[in-house]
Formats: C-alpha cells, sequence, structure tokens
C-alpha cells in the first residue's frame, strides 16, 4: 500500500462513534441535508428505513435531515404506496427531466434525483438494506457537517452472506478492488468501494458525470478522486451492513458494468464491445443469453440548463 494511502487511512477513516449526534447537530447550522433512496421494488425493506429516518433524525429534538425522497425507478409493487405511508416524498423517476428519456439503471436514478432535492449535503441510501440503523445516515453525513475539508464520504462496514460473515461484496474483491489496486491505488484504502451507502456535498456531485448503471459507485468514487484529491474522501464504519442478493448471473453483469465504467476512465479513446453473454441451463442444454452492459453516462448535472434554471431561482 502506498505511504500516502496509510496516512489517508490514519487520518480519514472513522468510527460513527467517533462524532456523537449532538456534535453532528451543533456542527449542521445552516446545511441542508437530503436522503435520497433509489428504489425498485423494494415494499419489503423502504418503509423501515423511512420510518428509522423520521423518528430518529427528523424530529423537532434531532433536526438532522431536512428533506427524505424516495426515487422510485418504474416499481411494480408497492414501495411508492409503502414509502409514502412511512413520510417520504416519493418521486417518479421519469417525471424528472421528462425532456430527457430515463433509461434502466441505477445510477440514473441517483443523478435525476439531484433535480428534485435541494440538500447542500446529498445522502445516498440502498433501499432494500435490513436491520436498518440510522447510524447509515449519520455515520457519513458527520464528517461533511464537522469537517469543511472533506467533501465525499464512503460508509464501510461488514457484509455477510447468509450466515457468513465476510463473504458478502463479491463483485467488490473479485473486480472492484482489483482494478483500484492496480489503476487506482490512492483508492485501495476504501474498504467498501462499491458500497451504496454514501454521502457528499451537492458543490461537488453535480460537477461530475454518473454513469447510468451498476458502474455509478466505481465511477463516482474515482472521478471524485481526480476532482477534489484523496485527502477530501473519507469513510465511516457504521457496522453491519445486510441487504438482498443478487444471484450469479446478475453479478457477472454488474461486473461487466463495472469493468467498463473502470475502461472508459483509463482510456477516453476506444471501447471494449459493451455486451456480455452468459449461459443458463434448459432443456437442451446450456443456451446463451447477451445483455448490454451499460454503456451511458449523464453529463455533470450543472450542464443541464433546467438545473442550472433551478439553482437559479433557488
Amino acid at each position: 500500500m502506498l505511504e500516502e494511502v496509510e496516512r489517508w487511512l490514519a487520518r480519514r477513516s472513522w468510527s460513527v462513534a467517533d462524532r456523537p449526534l449532538e456534535r453532528i447537530l451543533a456542527a449542521k447550522r445552516g446545511t441542508t441535508v437530503s436522503v435520497v433512496l433509489p428504489a425498485l421494488n423494494e415494499e419489503a425493506t423502504v418503509g423501515a428505513i423511512v420510518s428509522v429516518i423520521r423518528r430518529e433524525l427528523m424530529t423537532e429534538a434531532v433536526p438532522l435531515v431536512d428533506e427524505l425522497v424516495v426515487i422510485d425507478s418504474g416499481s411494480t409493487d408497492r414501495t411508492a404506496e409503502v414509502a409514502a405511508a412511512a413520510g417520504a416524498r416519493v418521486v417518479a423517476r421519469d417525471a424528472i427531466l421528462p425532456r430527457i428519456p430515463a433509461v434502466p439503471g441505477k445510477g440514473e436514478v441517483l443523478w435525476r434525483s439531484l433535480m428534485v432535492t435541494g440538500g447542500d449535503v446529498v445522502c445516498f441510501v440502498d433501499a432494500d438494506l435490513r436491520d436498518f440503523s440510522a447510524d447509515f445516515v449519520t455515520g457519513i453525513v458527520g464528517p461533511l457537517l464537522t469537517d469543511p475539508d472533506v467533501d465525499f464520504v464512503k460508509a464501510m462496514y461488514d457484509r455477510p452472506l447468509g450466515d457468513a460473515p465476510g463473504q458478502g461484496g463479491r463483485v467488490t474483491e473479485l473486480v472492484a478492488r482489483p482494478l483500484l489496486n492496480l489503476h487506482w491505488p490512492r483508492l485501495a484504502g476504501f474498504v467498501q468501494p462499491l458500497g451504496g451507502e454514501y454521502a457528499a456535498r451537492r458543490s461537488l456531485l453535480e460537477r461530475l458525470p454518473f454513469p447510468v448503471g451498476y458502474g455509478v459507485e466505481l465511477g463516482l468514487l474515482v472521478d471524485a478522486l481526480h476532482t477534489v484529491g484523496l485527502d477530501a474522501l473519507a469513510q465511516v464504519d457504521v457496522g453491519v451492513r445486510k441487504h438482498r442478493h443478487q444471484d450469479g448471473q446478475a453479478l457477472g453483469r454488474m461486473a461487466a458494468a463495472i469493468y467498463r465504467t473502470a475502461q472508459l476512465r483509463l482510456s477516453r479513446g476506444h471501447l471494449v464491445r459493451p455486451l456480455l453473454t452468459q449461459f443458463e441451463r434448459g432443456e437442451d442444454g446450456f443456451a446463451p443469453h447477451t445483455y448490454p452492459v451499460d454503456t451511458e453516462e449523464r453529463p455533470p448535472m450543472t450542464e443541464i440548463a433546467e438545473y442550472a434554471e433551478r439553482r437559479r431561482v433557488a
């Protein structure tokens, strides 16, 4: 590991216990905080997450979160209804920036969320978390409120796979971590580079391109490094993350999108063939199924006329 990274780990890696809630609230002052949950068919978990945030972080006694928004990415279940009943503002992905047709993908939803939120700090939380703790929010928002030199904070945590501790995060260990260590060794200190819980200053997010799909976490991390430097990035240990796990083929598609995102950043020239063929056994043996790899990225939000107008009016 680079000496610079070792120093960064000592300086910019914390535990949620390092910043008591009272200290975070005292440092908040006039800074506003938005929490965004991207959701697609998450009726089983989204309500509990919203309820915890409303109950523990959006009260008169603890006014940490100023707005809580669920962006519904075309759910076919009761995600929107459950989230609204729990107290979130629910916005349909396709209702945001209708001039630009939406494409499937998590990064698309995160990018569009900047249009319908107003917080100085934007905190992203996946909507499939189980046994959710408010520490996931306070942990990653805290450094942005207490340290003006920090611009981007990732959560780190244990990721069990079923009953096996530490066996989650398979794409991280097999794809993302090798890519970062080989090509962006300054980011080798991040424990969960692909984790979906992170917070950043709007002034940074609005300047970054957003890969529309699974590559969004790696893309934002790499681009944040090049935009603000390693010392402006941080991570906070928030405990254990439990969530719904993808099957092996879904992980393969995720890995392909992440590799493509990395490849694009390594060379803005020729791209690898953006297709992935996987095999499934059928009645007549193994059948190939070919899937497109996410190849589109959304530009920095500051380049969108509607966003510039909205910010000017605000």
